[in-house]
């Protein structure tokens, strides 16, 4: 059974940087790519940041470019979401998943996180 457990969140002032972190149980995530998403109205996940397999350079969605870094380590089962300068509107549920394909092409990711909840707010 594939296992994704996120952790990190919390309530941060605007300004400030929070990491979370996603433990994967259940899968090898090396051949894989995997990614942060955030839960937005509709609703609808809204990619964040995705890495390839081989520890690539990560993509970024450009209004978190510049602030937010994707990281993974496939030894620890893990990956991690650095987040920088946050802004009121960073709030929101963030889940990370993993895609049962090698590279970030496609939406079609198969397994996911629970979510863990940021708020920014003074």
């Amino acid at each position: 059974q594939v296992l994704l457990v996120e952790s990190g969140g919390a309530l941060v002032q605007p300004g400030g940087s929070l990491r979370l972190s996603c433990s994967a149980s259940g899968i090898n995530m090396d051949p894989y790519a995997v990614g942060w998403f955030r839960l937005v109205p509709g609703p609808q996940r809204e990619p964040i940041s995705c890495i390839s397999s081989g520890a690539g350079s990560p993509i970024v969605a450009d209004f978190v470019k510049g602030r937010f870094t994707m990281s993974r380590d496939d030894a620890k089962g893990a990956m991690y979401l650095q987040m920088n300068l946050l802004k009121p509107e960073d709030s929101g549920m963030y889940y990370c998943a993993i895609r049962l394909a090698p590279t970030c092409r496609g939406a079609d990711y198969t397994y996911w996180g629970q979510g863990t909840q940021v708020t920014v707010s003074s």
